[in-house]
């Protein structure tokens, strides 16, 4: 509990003193926002700060910090390390920075800001790679929640003509669809901050239960006694493993959605710095908490539990016996709050997100219902299409979370080094994402190739590890030396 402590403390301090630097270093004013300048009731309106904070912080959370942690903790306690130094130094700055350039872009969704920075052919290809990672979020986000509901009711006469769990997956995608067309404030600024808030109470509630039980748990120090019960590499995986809670590319996706909604750039700081923190808090508390379930001693908790050993690998069954157990029957309801809500409203702002994406490049205002429907029909096919494959293919869900994980970070790789760009531009200090967009370069590369691509050996793992950084630094180094002579004519 030393280290889950010392993490915890880290993070706090972490906002107040890196999350401060940060926002000198990007400078923001008191120029008119996109909120104000272009309101147009639907996607451009103003709102209070506090609901802006509680939409995004679910908007980019999720179950994401809840399941990756789950999973990442089979890795011990590196994911402490990961957590912590990811959120502070790699999430936290690209969710603000990239939430502060939507804003200085006039609401721009990412591609477009990416195409600023890294050129059209750049934006093209992270148009293209957003659109299909949010169709992918709005696809795996569907099955979870509606196989539980699923499990709890449904009707007979769906289950005999359609089969199990058509029902709920017709009942997501209505309320997708009704929560991607209608106006911002109507559904997500009314029920977001409540479904935030049950998240937030779940997290706090389980944090008193961990200093209440204080499980003997491996300390950084100490490690895992015994064999690790994952059998993926450290390196890279455990960087692909928890994105959500460290850096997330999805995120620099939904931070436009609240950039067009803030009042004053100086009250973004605790808005997207601070609510990548605070998911931050939540993935190391389900750290902590999984800890428990895989490597308390003398025993570990899936022994403790009836039916644990079953659920090593199934993150939802995990939090809903953790709650049972720890919480009780109140817990209870807490976590299918937690595991049916929280994807469901991370499916709708996805798509919400690809409709502006889409709306954007090819230039269809959104005021009016009809021009929404053009481009909802097509991107609702595509994304039930999707469903439709990963549930008739058995391992359909698996294939697409996987791929999931690894363009999430490949997402945010280019968010990084499209701020980088921006910050050598504007003579700011650009060491804050250029050596976080060179670490995740490396992990992306290497996973793709090790694991996706190939099943290569350490040494060669490493090979292309170091490939990716030397080629990297070479790029950016060439790049650099051609604007500072541009610049110096």
């Amino acid at each position: 509990m030393i280290s889950f402590s010392l993490s915890l403390v880290a993070l706090i301090l972490g906002y107040l003193l890196y999350g401060r630097f940060v926002e000198r270093v990007f400078g923001p004013d008191n120029r008119v926002t996109p909120a104000v300048a272009k309101a147009d009731g639907v996607d451009f309106m103003v709102l209070p700060s506090w609901k802006i904070f509680m939409i995004q912080f679910l908007n980019i959370a999720g179950t994401g910090p809840i399941f990756g942690a789950i999973m990442g903790a089979q890795f011990g306690p590196a994911a402490y390390l990961w957590i912590v130094l990811g959120c502070i130094f790699a999430g936290a700055t690209h969710d603000y920075l990239s939430g502060m350039l939507s804003i200085r872009h006039g609401g721009a969704n990412l591609p477009e800001i990416i195409g600023c920075y890294l050129g059209n052919a750049t934006k093209q290809v992270m148009l293209v790679f957003s659109v299909f990672l949010l169709m992918m979020v709005g696809a795996v986000f569907v099955f979870s929640p509606a196989k539980i509901l699923g499990g709890i009711w449904e009707p007979a006469f769906f289950v005999e003509q359609f089969g199990p769990y058509v029902f709920w997956v017709v009942v997501v995608f209505a309320y997708y669809l009704i929560a991607t067309m209608l106006p911002i404030d109507k559904i997500i600024g009314k029920i977001y901050p409540l479904f935030a808030f049950s998240l937030l109470f779940m997290a706090a509630a389980l944090l008193v239960m961990l200093f209440v039980k204080q499980p003997a748990i491996p300390e950084l120090w100490t490690g895992v006694s015994g064999e690790l019960l994952t059998k993926d590499r450290l390196f890279p995986c455990l960087f692909i493993t928890i994105a959500c809670g460290a850096i997330s590319g999805f995120h620099a996706t939904q931070t436009p959605l609240m950039a067009r909604c803030v009042k004053h750039e100086k009250m973004a700081r605790p808005m997207f710095y601070g609510a990548m923190i605070t998911e931050g808090v939540v993935a190391l508390i389900w750290a902590t908490v999984a800890m428990f379930f895989f490597y308390d001693s003398p025993n570990p908790g899936y022994a403790t539990i009836a039916g644990g050993e079953a659920a090593i690998n199934d993150a939802p069954s995990i939090v809903h016996m953790i709650c049972n157990d720890w919480l009780g029957v109140f817990g209870g309801i807490l976590a299918m709050l937690g595991v049916v809500a929280a994807p469901i409203t991370s499916g709708d702002t996805a798509l919400r997100s690809c409709r502006l994406i889409i709306a954007d490049f090819l230039h269809l205002e959104q005021r009016s219902i009809r021009s929404r429907l053009y481009v909802c029909v097509p991107l609702f096919a595509i994304t039930m299409a999707l469903l439709i494959w990963q549930m008739a293919d058995p391992g359909g869900f698996k294939i697409i979370w996987s791929w999931f994980g690894w363009s999430n970070q490949t997402l945010a790789v280019f968010t990084l080094w499209a701020i980088t760009v921006y910050l050598v531009r504007n003579g700011k200090n650009y060491f804050i994402t250029l050596i976080p967009a060179l670490f995740m370069t490396v992990v992306c590369t290497t996973f793709f190739f090790a694991e996706k691509a190939f099943s290569l050996t350490d040494e060669l793992m490493w090979v292309v590890a170091a490939a990716a950084l030397v080629v990297s630094l070479v790029w950016f180094g060439v790049w650099y030396k051609k604007h500072s002579q541009t610049n110096s004519k």
